[in-house]
């Protein structure tokens, strides 16, 4: 079976190294690039299964390198960056990034998160199957039919919407931005406290601890993901 290819773009060679040595060890196929140039050419003609970018690059701006791939690919992108403060992860992820890591990070978190985009994605592409899986709850894509248990859940248009939302993505966020406009569409944009009425409904009718969700995890400040 063929190592899945990771491409790495960070200009910070101690880092770099860092994480290119730390992913062979996981028998990553692992691509650096040092610049957004050398990395947009390198994911264009390497084709990677996976993106780590820095957003701090010395030519381009790494939200720029995300906007450009995300033109012609879906390949999963997982920024990592010392910036934290909410406002660059929600544009980072609203522009096409699947994750956001700030540093310091550990790397058995990266490695984690690195598989379960893999997951996704090779899921995706094998999407014959429109039953869908998490817990104890199955949803049936194309009866549009969720059950929980065994037992039928009724969800409202708006609750099916917001779950089809967070399926189609499952294990990548998506911003608050992003759903709003998925569910309830550009008008609505400015109203985020109705997704957190609808999400709180949601959890109620498919998770076992609503205070505690185990599936339907909030990302502070940023939006929700389905895991």
């Amino acid at each position: 079976m063929k190592a899945p290819r990771i491409l790495i773009i960070e200009d910070e060679n101690q880092i770099r190294r860092f994480v290119r040595i730390a992913l062979e060890a996981e028998n990553f196929d692992v691509i650096e690039a040092d610049s957004g140039t050398r990395g947009l050419i390198e994911a264009s003609t390497r084709q990677p299964d996976l993106v780590i970018v820095d957003l701090g690059l010395p030519d381009l701006e790494g939200k720029e390198v995300i906007r450009q791939i995300r033109g012609w690919s879906e390949m999963p992108i997982v920024v990592l960056s010392a910036r934290d403060r909410e406002e660059e992860k929600v544009a980072a992820l609203d522009i096409g990034a699947d994750d956001y890591l700030t540093k310091p990070f550990g790397m058995p978190e990266l490695i984690a998160r690195i598989r379960a985009h893999l997951r996704r994605r090779q899921s995706n592409e094998n999407q014959g199957d429109p039953i869908v899986h998490f817990g104890d709850v199955i949803v049936d894509l194309a009866a549009h039919t969720v059950t929980r248990s065994g037992v039928d859940v009724h969800l409202t248009p708006i609750e099916y919407r917001l779950l089809l939302s967070l399926i189609n993505v499952r294990g990548r966020v998506v911003t608050h931005n992003q759903l709003m406009l998925a569910v309830w569409g550009p008008n609505y944009s400015e109203r985020s406290h109705y997704l957190r009425v609808y999400m709180g409904h949601l959890r109620q009718k498919l998770e076992h601890n609503p205070a505690q969700p185990e599936f339907l995890l909030t990302e502070l400040g940023v939006g929700y993901r389905l895991v």
